[in-house]
């Protein structure tokens, strides 16, 4: 099998659909055998394309979620999983059906509701912050736990409360805007033939560019 076709197709369904396809949807749309089917996506979810539960079923293809993590991405004509901040903020720039989309969340201190139009010009309007746990070196541990870990509070104040009351250490804290840079061109051309994923050099002059630096971000 072509892994490289199994990885779009894993995207493109994730894309279309707002879910992650089966081993039954990718056998049908590949004409591939199961067997052929599960070695692909294991060969993926090494690479770090793609996280895979206990059964071997996709839980992440970033960034698209087959879990709820804490936010929700409405297109125009389809509603995603926002698997975290970065992930739904990247989603209108990934997709034309989400440019813009409606993103939205609670913040995990206080339960307030919160939403935004997120679009391709301009960062969306507020003072809410994101604060992200796990520190890049990490992220890949246990990506799911990460991303669950990425979220968007009101203000600092309910992000030291949501610490405190956990007993998690500080991780770093994004204003909209840097979160808006850093999801811009994240994931430009994840969805096309011959995506390669950033090596770790590439990957933090990206994060310089956008403005994330010092040890959290390992730039």
């Amino acid at each position: 099998m072509d892994v490289e076709q199994l990885r779009v197709t894993v995207y493109r369904i994730f894309a279309g659909t707002g879910r992650a396809p089966s081993a039954e949807d990718l056998m049908r749309e590949l004409d591939a055998p199961r067997s052929q089917v599960d070695e692909g996506l294991r060969a993926l979810a090494a690479a770090r394309h793609l996280a895979l539960d206990a059964r071997g079923s996709i839980t992440m293809a970033h960034p698209f979620s087959a879990v709820p993590l804490g936010f929700s991405v409405m297109g125009a004509t389809t509603l995603w999983w926002g698997g975290c901040a970065w992930d739904s903020f990247a989603l209108p720039h990934l997709l034309d059906d989400a440019d813009p989309a409606l993103v939205a969340t609670r913040c995990p201190a206080c339960d307030t509701p919160h939403v935004w139009d997120v679009t391709r010009q301009t960062p969306p309007p507020g003072d809410q912050v994101a604060h992200f746990l796990v520190p890049a070196a990490h992220m890949w541990d246990d990506v799911v736990h990460t991303c669950g870990h990425q979220r968007i509070f009101c203000s600092q104040p309910c992000v030291d409360a949501w610490l405190k009351r956990t007993g998690n250490a500080p991780g770093y804290v994004l204003d909209l805007p840097t979160l808006w840079r850093l999801a811009s061109r994240w994931y430009e051309g994840r969805l096309d033939h011959g995506y390669i994923r950033r090596e770790p050099a590439a990957a933090a002059d990206y994060l310089r560019s956008v403005g994330l630096t010092g040890p959290f971000w390992g730039t």
